[in-house]
């Protein structure tokens, strides 16, 4: 027997099992919520009320892992052809003093700081005990094994302290994370030169992950720096991956929920296993649009993003896509479907995203100093 639920702008329907057991399966994830019936159905309040329990704060969920722990000893990382680095063999975290704090990432505080020495600037990011020996240690593993692209956040080294800390000091970007971008400049759309330079550099950082079998996992605009130079970069690699084989899957529920492919949140409805790779398209495919619209796209104007609302318009809803009601090019209308193809097989290639006319057929220069004026205008509106 099918129940369905009410949500604004949705209908979910729920089903009971074959097997007639005490579960209810979604059709959105196939998750079991351990629900008993009342007769030969499912209580509509006890429903609803396993929704909201799975109402996610900040739309993450933290991701359980059987990484080793994190050696005691500090590492240093090789220097990139791009970026300049501080050796951190002989220095320790007393050499570094806090400016400022630039944000929170997954699973720790990142900082502005200064070396006491060189009077360098660097980003410190801080994980707490209880994540430093899970996140810290994959996301340092990735950041050595990523480093080599002007287009992915460059780590300088790590340091443990004897509070169980885990710090990793990292490349620092002038320019903030494109949300915050956004959200200074009131959340006004970006124009389409500015857009397709941050897709270009996207597109060459995650083509760089890839070829290291490193999938990220949570890409969104809050993850996607910019300096003054105009570069891109892909940061935060809390809840990434490196894939020990070819195609490994990736079946963690992890990262942020908005910006998730319908494949990951529902892997069940696709076999248990999917292409890792194609889930990174998605999610840029989903930060392009908010940027280019001012808002998230998958929900309407001003609805709050909570778990059931994001289940039902990934898993249930249109592919995303450009309003007609929006000016926009046939060329970003047609680059923005081919990342948001509901089934991962017929979502594009990173390579095919590189060739794309969005991305390869403007003016480079014109497109990086449309991309630093709107760098120019949030921190005006910042002073």
């Amino acid at each position: 027997m099918n129940l369905k639920i009410k949500l604004p702008g949705y209908d979910c329907t729920f089903l009971r099992p074959k097997n007639q057991q005490n579960k209810v399966k979604t059709l959105a994830f196939g998750i079991n919520l351990g629900l008993k019936p009342v007769g030969n159905r499912y209580s509509p309040l006890s429903l609803m009320a396993a929704v909201r329990h799975r109402r996610l704060r900040n739309l993450t969920l933290d991701l359980p892992s059987s990484s080793p722990s994190v050696s005691s000893r500090r590492f240093a990382l090789p220097p990139t052809s791009t970026t300049t680095t501080t050796s951190t063999s002989t220095s320790s975290l007393t050499d570094y003093e806090k400016l400022s704090v630039l944000g929170h990432g997954n699973g720790g505080i990142v900082y502005k700081v200064r070396h006491r020495t060189s009077s360098k600037l660097f980003a410190l990011k801080t994980l707490s005990p209880s994540s430093a020996t899970t996140a810290a240690s994959r996301e340092a593993e990735i950041l050595r094994q990523a480093a080599g692209s002007p287009h992915v956040l460059c780590c300088h080294g790590s340091f443990p302290s004897p509070s169980g800390d885990l710090s990793l000091l990292l490349e620092l970007v002038d320019g903030g994370s494109l949300d915050s971008i956004l959200r200074k400049r009131n959340n006004s759309p970006f124009p389409e030169p500015a857009l397709a330079i941050v897709a270009r550099h996207a597109l060459l950082g995650l083509s760089h992950l890839h070829s290291q079998r490193i999938v990220h996992r949570d890409l969104k605009p809050s993850n996607l720096l910019v300096n003054s130079s105009g570069e891109v970069k892909i940061a935060d690699f809390g809840v990434g991956k490196i894939l020990r084989r070819e195609l490994n899957s990736c079946l963690s529920y992890v990262g942020t929920a908005a910006y998730m492919s319908p494949e990951r949140f529902d892997p069940e409805t696709y076999g248990g296993d999917y292409d890792p790779y194609a889930a990174d398209v998605w999610s840029l495919g989903i930060a392009i649009l908010e940027l280019k619209l001012g808002y998230f796209p998958l929900l309407q104007k001003g609805q709050r993003p909570d778990w059931a609302a994001l289940m039902c318009a990934i898993c249930f809803g249109e592919a995303p896509s450009l309003p007609e009601s929006v000016e926009a090019s046939s060329e970003i209308r047609d680059f923005i479907g081919l990342c948001l193809q509901k089934e991962s097989r017929k979502r594009a290639t990173i390579s095919d995203l590189l060739k794309h006319p969005f991305v390869s057929g403007g003016d480079f220069e014109q497109e990086k100093k449309v991309l630093l004026d709107l760098l120019k205008e949030a921190e005006a509106a910042d002073q």
